[in-house]
């Protein structure tokens, strides 16, 4: 798993590299390129009551590849990113105190595909462009630090973002996204607690500033 993580990394190293000598004079054609970087909140949506999840903050970063179909002025904005997730989950006793409390750690290959409407402003449109985005989200499980392997971490989970932002001298984009949990993305260890403790889906906030070349 060490390997692969350091696989996925490297490769996005090398990405990052190439996509830095994409000249300029692309700037305001339908295909874009770009570096992306930020932060997330992140939260289980939990199914059972005996157990209650906290916000935690993460980072995300990697690249992104942009197409806006012209006049119209909507497309596809598409990342591969490199993102780590914690979540804060107690555990209650049955006078509704919390008994333990732990924070749980998973990194992923986070692969959101959004659809994308920039929304064209007359006069100001090439230095100030306000946009709205939606679509799917997959995240695939690189690895997974938890206390006592206490919470397991589904490998594959698909989330659903709703986002919103601004490009700025059409180059430097700053965004939220608020992600939706569809599947369930992770689950009480069924050895320590018994079987169908809880299982959680995720749900997360992120702030991220992209580079456009």
């Amino acid at each position: 798993m060490k390997k692969f993580k350091t696989l996925i990394v490297s490769a996005l190293m090398v990405c990052a590299a190439f996509v830095s000598n994409v000249p300029a004079a692309s700037a305001g054609s339908p295909l874009r390129f770009g570096i992306k970087a930020g932060m997330n909140v992140s939260k289980l949506s939990l199914d059972k009551d005996l157990y209650s999840s906290a916000n935690r903050s993460g980072f995300t970063g990697g690249l992104n590849v942009q197409f806006t179909a012209p006049i119209i002025n909507i497309g596809v904005d598409a990342s591969v990113m490199y993102t780590h997730r914690n979540n804060g989950i107690s555990f209650k006793d049955v006078e509704d105190a919390l008994k333990e409390t732990g924070t749980f750690n998973c990194d992923y290959l986070e692969v959101p595909v959004n659809f994308r409407w920039n929304i064209g402003l007359p006069l100001i449109g090439k230095v100030f462009t306000p946009y709205l985005l939606t679509g799917p989200d997959f995240s695939f499980r690189l690895s997974n630090q938890t206390v006592k392997e206490a919470v397991k971490y589904r490998s594959f989970d698909v989330a659903w973002n709703f986002g919103l932002g601004f490009r700025l001298i059409d180059h430097l984009e700053l965004g939220a996204t608020y992600g939706l949990g569809i599947t369930n993305s992770a689950s009480g260890n069924d050895a320590l607690y018994g079987k169908n403790i809880f299982d959680g889906k995720n749900r997360f906030w992120t702030v991220t500033a992209t580079w456009l070349f």
